[in-house]
């Protein structure tokens, strides 16, 4: 397997930092002990605690149980709170049997020595597509499978742009873009919001542009980074953007964009069931690259793992597990109820027949990428934390785009 459980966790992994997710909440529900109660019961750690006992999701989890022959004992723990409680078990030979984890996380959690590879736990990924497993890929090695994927793409306000003489058709590229939001300000409406704070979200809002110009995470100071953080910091100087974005979380800009004043807001996946309360009608674009096409936009959502355990005699059980919910029906209602995209490209289409707003986020999710991708790993967290600070001095106008860059660059090695 993967090492012992009693290995000592890395420095990196012991100072895991909280990724932003669509998913957050307070601890709730069941004991933190993990396999120990006997042979019988199975335990599963997940980050979804707005979910109680008695919902489709617990009743899932049981029916699983039940189909492999064993009782579940479910714990929710928030998202953050997981990652760190997952690290602790490990150290104390006591993790659960299946963990559903934060896909930035599985690299942490991987190197630390906490979860067993697919290679040697037998799960199946055959079906899922590339560019989501990648997320829970690290030294060539992949350690779970994803249970769905959210990412960001671009609203819009069909109103808005019909007054300032836009065909959302035409928007193609980063130069129509800003055309159109040129044209939604000469009308007298706002042209785009999106979040820019200095946390994880505002890294995760800045990579659709960072690599829709080419961006390598490896290169922050590149002249692809460049241009992506000087596109920003225009549509700021030009009133296209509010300064507010130096302060939005995804949530305070999906508010500004909820006032009908604005053409575009970047924003995800888990916004769909406001947007339809929002009053007025909108549509969906994925997030143009640079010079056309759909730029990769990160992915969000969880991986389902196998965590290392003494008696490796309980994989078979916790395999089952694991196969019964991600297969293909059981991922249709999981994936509905979260608002993500699944992972496999059956369950899509099956998705897209039932509901035809959710074709924009299905391409944008086929055109995504894992924020650990291209072997990141543990690397990402400091490289982002880089990004983010940039992205504020920049914008903020301490530094040009190109000179705050290099700093970041610099501090990330």
């Amino acid at each position: 397997m993967n090492g012992s459980t009693g290995r000592r966790l890395t420095a990196a992994a012991l100072t895991v930092v909280a990724i932003a997710t669509a998913t957050t909440a307070c601890s709730s529900g069941g004991s933190s002990s993990a396999n120990g109660d006997s042979k019988g019961t199975y335990t599963i750690w997940d980050p979804y605690p707005q979910f109680a006992k008695g919902s489709a999701w617990a009743k899932l989890l049981d029916g699983c149980g039940t189909e492999a022959g064993v009782k579940i004992k479910r714990t929710a723990f928030d998202t953050s709170d997981l990652a760190n409680k997952a690290l602790l078990a490990a150290q104390q030979g006591n993790s659960p049997d299946v963990m559903i984890v934060d896909n930035p996380v599985v690299s942490t959690l991987a190197e630390a020595g906490v979860l067993t590879t697919t290679a040697d736990n037998k799960v199946d990924t055959s079906k899922v597509d590339p560019n989501l497993l990648a997320a829970g890929q690290s030294g060539g090695k992949t350690y779970g499978t994803p249970i769905g994927a959210n990412t960001l793409a671009l609203y819009y306000n069909k109103d808005v742009l019909k007054k300032a003489g836009v065909d959302i058709a035409s928007v193609k590229d980063w130069a129509s873009l800003t055309a159109a939001l040129d044209k939604a300000k000469k009308s007298g409406k706002k042209g785009i919001t999106f979040s820019a704070i200095g946390t994880e979200e505002g890294s995760f809002q800045f990579l659709p542009w960072f690599w829709g110009a080419g961006g390598k995470l490896t290169q922050l100071d590149s002249a692809q980074g460049d241009s992506a953080l000087s596109l920003w910091g225009n549509w700021l100087k030009k009133g296209y953007a509010p300064n507010s974005v130096l302060n939005n979380t995804q949530t305070t800009s999906w508010q500004e964009f909820a006032t009908g004043d604005y053409a575009f807001a970047e924003n995800g996946t888990w916004q769909l069931a406001n947007a339809d309360k929002a009053g007025f009608d909108y549509g969906v674009l994925p997030i143009p690259a640079a010079s056309g096409g759909n730029a990769a936009a990160p992915t969000g959502g969880e991986f389902v793992t196998l965590p290392v355990q003494k008696d490796t005699g309980r994989y078979a059980t916790s395999r089952k597990l694991v196969s019964c919910l991600t297969n293909d029906a059981n991922l249709y209602e999981t994936d509905t109820t979260l608002s993500y995209v699944a992972p496999v490209s059956a369950v899509q289409d099956k998705q897209v027949a039932s509901n035809a707003k959710l074709k924009p986020w299905v391409d944008a999710v086929k055109a995504a990428k894992g924020r650990t991708s291209d072997d990141l790993g543990t690397k990402y967290p400091k490289i982002s934390e880089q990004m983010w600070k940039a992205v504020q001095t920049a914008l903020s106008g301490a530094k040009s785009p190109k000179d705050a860059l290099a700093a970041a660059q610099s501090a990330a090695k």
